[in-house]
């Protein structure tokens, strides 16, 4: 089996030691996907809105970089610091996904890499094994 990887760029992928996202055969995994500027700080802070569509358009890019589609996403996982702001980050969910429902999760946590992070997102997709 084949195994492709994709980088963000994003500084904790060299201190951690990870990718953005992997493709197995058919199966790619998106790991924990912050809220991040493309400099590295953290985008729209205090907008659980915003930044859940900018960790969705992170997860997107990610896909096509792996010949993939938000269409091929079968599970999200969503970490967030405030569960009572659940309706800002399902209706950026919902915008993104809203064509083909993925299975999902939304807990809420007690913190993230940056205080400023108020979510956090995994996806996993399956698409055709070439």
């Amino acid at each position: 089996m084949e195994f492709r990887r994709t980088y963000s760029g994003a500084p904790w992928e060299s201190i951690v030691g990870y990718c953005r996202a992997l493709r197995a055969g058919a199966h790619i995994y998106v790991t924990g996907t912050a809220p991040v500027t493309e400099d590295g700080g953290v985008f729209a802070p205090g907008d659980g809105y915003a930044q859940a569509m900018r960790c969705f358009e992170i997860i997107d890019r990610a896909l096509r970089d792996l010949d993939a589609d938000l269409s091929h996403v079968v599970r999200t996982r969503m970490f967030v610091t405030d569960i009572s702001r659940w309706e800002e980050f399902g209706r950026a969910h919902c915008e993104f996904f809203g064509d083909h429902r993925p299975a999902t999760t939304m807990v809420e946590v007690k913190a993230l890499v940056d205080p400023e992070m108020l979510i956090e997102v995994e996806a996993d997709a399956v698409c055709d094994d070439d």
